[in-house]
């Protein structure tokens, strides 16, 4: 039952974007893993493959999952132009990192570039452009400001590849996330109930009246 109730609340919550695409993510990222329990960095996959629309598109987080707060502070830049904090989401303009030019652009490179320039600890999300697979990729982190913290990849954008996703990428916007908080049960029903009582009386006086 609180299945039912808590896919009618997401429902109302996402009716708003109804010309959008919302791709939500509200399990846990490292079910099934041992990523938290593992010393040192470990990058979980398993994304979700999703064809994203940057001007009308949506990441929606559920902020009971995961610990980034419940609002969304963006940045969309190069790493040396990252704050040192106030961020949960960043996309990162940074498509190489000089200081390891041999090696692929990957989840890692970019954690660390912006592990960096962060200097206050916390969760967030961020995405890149992955130079072996050439898109972008959005992806977890347990911490921003650690580069040793676990990353779970969440989903890779298979239309916003090669040069056409690089000169697409500076667009990706606040708009493009949101965070919800789903409500507990109990609150949940009572909205509900309240909502059949009024239906019911209504019902009930255009009865009487005809």
């Amino acid at each position: 039952m609180f299945c039912i109730l808590r896919s009618a609340a997401i429902a109302l919550l996402t009716l708003a974007a109804a010309n959008a695409s919302v791709f939500r993510f509200d399990t846990d990222p490292f079910a099934g893993s041992t990523a938290l329990t593992t010393p040192g960095r470990q990058v979980v996959g398993g994304e979700t493959f999703i064809n994203f629309n940057i001007a009308s598109d949506i990441f929606q987080f559920e902020s009971t999952v995961f610990n980034a707060g419940n609002q969304v502070h963006f940045i969309n830049a190069v790493a040396p132009s990252l704050p040192t904090g106030g961020v949960n989401i960043i996309a990162l303009q940074s498509f190489d990192d000089d200081a390891n030019p041999a090696t692929p652009f990957a989840a890692g490179n970019a954690a660390n570039l912006i592990a960096a320039q962060i200097t206050t600890p916390g969760a967030g999300f961020f995405i890149y452009f992955n130079q072996g697979l050439d898109l972008p990729r959005l992806v977890y982190s347990t911490d921003l400001n650690d580069n040793t913290a676990d990353l779970k990849i969440l989903a890779r954008m298979l239309n916003l590849n090669g040069q056409a996703g690089r000169d697409a990428f500076p667009t990706f916007s606040a708009a493009n996330f949101e965070f919800t908080t789903a409500p507990e049960p109990g609150a949940l029903w009572t909205v509900i109930s309240a909502g059949v009582l009024l239906a019911g009386y209504k019902l009930r006086r255009q009865r009487t009246r005809g």
